[in-house]
């Protein structure tokens, strides 16, 4: 079903993709913004003399997308910013359609905003995740024709006021583990149409498990303010190929605003898939007195099933789903991620061989979407109802409303399998009260609506055991080796699960890593780490105090020991045939105020790759699993000094889905090594060596048949021993125009490196410089922990001259002239 709906007396219409109207800019420059809030929309829009007193607050110029929290998100000294903010700027008006309408596409903005022309609010939405629209014609129309249009010189000023402000009736909860962001943080566009245009077109497809016809099923929505009655549509439905394969033109008389058009088949359908996303699409015209509005979308045939205590099948073929999951975050700019971040991201996360994506905890850009679509990723999305508990009727109709806008708005893309009803329900704190109840009757009522709004797709959660028998697909908490249990204990904790729910999916298992933190001996920490006692979170795991002894808070957070917890998870998963998949959790570092401890602090550092889309050592061990283009990559590319014994043997070893491979260490072979994935780690291809103090230069050589590829590291090895912290040991490169680099090293008295320190470690500037921090990257903090006794950090000369201090505890500052 597709609705409009009436929030606040103001008539906010869900759905009309910008790429399906008829005229679309982006309004990406020109705006102005203010970080706290104002009396009234009028002191946006009053006339002040320049340079009078009346003119502050002062406003920032920013372009969008755009968020509060870019920085403020992973500052380690403060906590982020929530509350009010306000955009403004001014419209140049030219609808080219007689009687036409303009309105705003907002891709999305956090969390609850308010829309005015001149002082005339005309919109409000509540959710920061869904897409909404609003018809700012009438107002434009009544303010041009008004005294103050005169001193706009015929353009239209636009107010937009954005608020993450703390609000316990508002979903998701404060008490998530990411940051609730705020600002105009995905694309603004301004829309013409003609009086009659479409709202949206679903297109339902369906298709046996063999192949053998696709059936089709339009509906069409419309945006009829002026109730026009007759108009004409035609079709065009075109294959991957792009060419047309049905063909129509009908009459239509509009009586209410939604019409089910006639349904069609298509013999021996291309079908959708990760290996072959064949995609179809539709073009639409629709043509009336008042001009003529077209729409394209696209559409894929795909068949899936999940087997009662059994695989996936797609299209009658089991596949094993091998994900990962994203949060819209990202360094520098927070969840203001422009089309071209988010399609390196996409196409990153598609190369380390990833079949699937659970999208994590709201629904996303659209983009991400398309991307789903057309690079071959299926999908899990799902609404922010995210801990805290369940709220009164405002939190309810949120819920209700954002699961309704999640379907509607992404109901034609072939990517989608699952509808996500909520996250980790389980967890209170947000009001007095805690039923289950009550929870568990809110959830079956998401339930039904969701296969009301859709019966093609499943529903799914994660992580609440009391509502486990509502939805069709469960996903239980297992973190074999990080917050329960070590790795090793996985096979088994999964095939429990599997057998208790009909139909099991496992989201959400990793590690976290601090980037460029490495480690001889990873495994030393987990070894006090209780067995048989289970491997699901539970509340206050995440904490880095008290409770049982836990990889999570007693372990060295190392890539060493992450790439160890992957590569077994990965193995065991190629030999459970009943394994429907899994879902690591994340692709990349993301921000969260919950975790103000970390080596970096708020920061997730689960991610495969960094927050500024760095890939650590991990991203080579699921290309390694998943990937079919040749591939060979050996450990430590990041790690410029092992250390150990003299004459110590060492491991070196190579991550690779080539059948074999040689190593060659300083221009000598080491002799071929078969790969194997059950022979953990790194499916055989290892080697011990014993390595003296020196430099090393290591070289491997992986086929696959007459295919070869190969990869490359050095090495230095430290045999001597150093002693206790005593100095900060400081260096500057160059690392582009205007800008260096200072790293540090934490030594002993001798100026040996203290490879094994993890001290918190300060940077601060004096002079004309800037410090390249707030990135929430192991590189891009003021305040970071050490990695292997060392850390870094860029700066911004702007010209000048400047003085960078290092700090850490117990040692004296030092310092450096730039």
């Amino acid at each position: 079903m597709i609705r409009s709906l009436l929030v606040s007396g103001l008539m906010i219409c869900l759905l009309l993709p910008a790429a399906h109207a008829q005229q679309s800019q982006r309004l990406t420059q020109s705006w102005e913004f203010l970080r706290e809030d104002l009396g009234s929309v009028w002191e946006a829009v009053r006339p002040v003399a320049e340079g009078s007193p009346e003119s502050v607050p002062l406003w920032e110029k920013v372009s969008l997308p755009h968020c509060f929290n870019a920085r403020d998100g992973v500052d380690p000294d403060v906590n982020y910013y929530e509350g009010p903010g306000w955009y403004r700027t001014v419209l140049e008006l030219k609808n080219p359609y007689p009687q036409g309408r303009t309105l705003l596409h907002f891709e999305g903005a956090g969390q609850k905003t308010d829309v005015y022309i001149f002082t005339t609010r005309v919109g409000h939405h509540t959710g920061g995740y869904d897409e909404w629209t609003v018809d700012i014609t009438d107002a434009v129309q009544q303010f041009l024709q008004s005294a103050d249009a005169k001193r706009y010189n015929g353009k239209v000023p636009l107010e937009i006021r954005c608020s993450n402000a703390r609000d316990v009736e508002m979903i998701p909860s404060d008490m998530s583990d990411f940051n609730v962001y705020g600002g105009l943080y995905r694309y603004l566009n301004l829309v013409y149409t003609p009086a009659l245009s479409f709202e949206q077109l679903h297109i339902q497809a369906q298709v046996d498990a063999q192949g053998k016809t696709g059936a089709v099923q339009l509906q069409a929505a419309f945006r009829n303010p002026l109730h026009t009655s007759q108009a004409t549509l035609d079709i065009n439905v075109l294959d991957p190929q792009q060419k047309i394969v049905q063909h129509w033109t009908q009459p239509l008389t509009l009586q209410d605003s939604i019409q089910v058009l006639q349904p069609f088949t298509i013999k021996k359908p291309l079908l959708w898939s990760p290996a072959q996303p064949q995609l179809y699409t539709v073009q639409a015209r629709l043509k009336s007195s008042g001009g003529e509005a077209v729409w394209s979308g696209h559409f894929g045939f795909r068949n899936f099933e999940f087997v009662t205590h059994g695989p996936f099948m797609l299209n009658g073929k089991r596949l094993l789903l091998q994900g990962t999951h994203r949060h819209e975050d990202g360094a520098g700019v927070a969840a203001a991620l422009t089309d071209d971040m988010i399609r390196r991201e996409m196409q990153l996360i598609k190369d380390m061989g990833a079949n699937f994506i659970r999208l994590g905890h709201y629904q996303q850009s659209p983009l991400v979407l398309q991307l789903c679509d057309s690079l071959g990723i299926l999908v899990w999305e799902e609404i922010p109802w995210c801990r805290g508990g369940l709220g009164g009727e405002v939190y309810k109709a949120q819920a209700r409303r954002m699961l309704t806008n999640m379907i509607t708005q992404h109901y034609n893309h072939p990517a989608v399998i699952l509808w996500g009803l909520g996250n980790e329900n389980d967890w209170p704190g947000d009001f007095p009260e805690f039923d289950k109840q009550k929870i568990h009757a809110f959830m079956s009522e998401l339930n039904t609506l969701a296969h009301t709004l859709d019966s093609t797709r499943k529903t799914t959660i994660r992580r609440c055991d009391f509502c486990k028998d509502i939805v069709d697909v469960y996903s239980p908490s297992i973190w074999a080796g990080w917050y329960r249990g070590r790795y090793t204990e996985y096979r088994e904790e999964t095939l429990k699960a599997i057998a208790s729910v009909p139909h099991f999916f496992h989201a959400e298992w990793g590690a976290d890593s601090h980037q460029g933190r490495h480690a001889e001996y990873p495994e030393e920490a987990v070894k006090k780490v209780a067995t048989g006692k289970g491997a699901d979170e539970r509340t206050g795991d995440f904490a880095l105090t008290g409770g049982s002894a836990r990889a999570s808070k007693d372990g060295d957070w190392s890539e060493t020991y992450a790439c160890n917890l992957i590569d077994w998870h990965l193995k065991e998963q190629e030999t459970i045939p009943q394994l429907t998949g899994s879902a690591y959790w994340i692709f990349k570092d993301f921000s969260t105020p919950l975790r103000p401890e970390n080596p970096v602090p708020y920061v997730n550092q689960k991610g495969v790759v960094g927050r500024d889309l760095t890939p650590k050592e991990a991203y080579y061990v699921f290309q390694s699993y998943w990937t079919t283009q040749p591939m060979a990559h050996i450990y430590g590319h990041g790690w410029p000094i092992r250390w150990g014994k003299e004459g110590e043997e060492k491991m070196i070893w190579v991550y690779s889905n080539c059948p074999e491979a040689e190593l060659f260490v300083n221009g000598k072979s080491y002799g071929v090594k078969k790969r194997n994935s059950q022979d953990f780690p790194a499916a055989g291809l290892r080697w011990q060596l014993p390595l003296h103090k020196g430099s090393y230069q290591v070289k491997v050589v992986a086929r696959n048949g007459k295919q070869t590829v190969a990869d490359e590291i050095t090495f230095n090895y430290q045999s001597d021993p150093w002693s206790k912290p005593a100095q900060l040991l400081l260096e500057k490169t160059v690392a582009g125009n205007d800008t260096v680099t200072v790293k540090v090293k934490l030594a002993d008295a001798q100026k040996m490196i203290c490879l094994d320190a993890k001290d918190y470690i300060s940077f601060s500037i004096a002079g004309s410089g800037t410090l390249i921090d707030d990135q929430g990257t192991a590189g891009g903090s003021r305040r970071v922990q050490l990695v292997n006794g060392q850390a870094q950090i860029s700066i911004r000369l702007n010209k000048g001259q400047s003085v960078v201090g290092a700090t850490v505890q117990g040692v004296p500052d030092a310092f450096i002239n730039l």
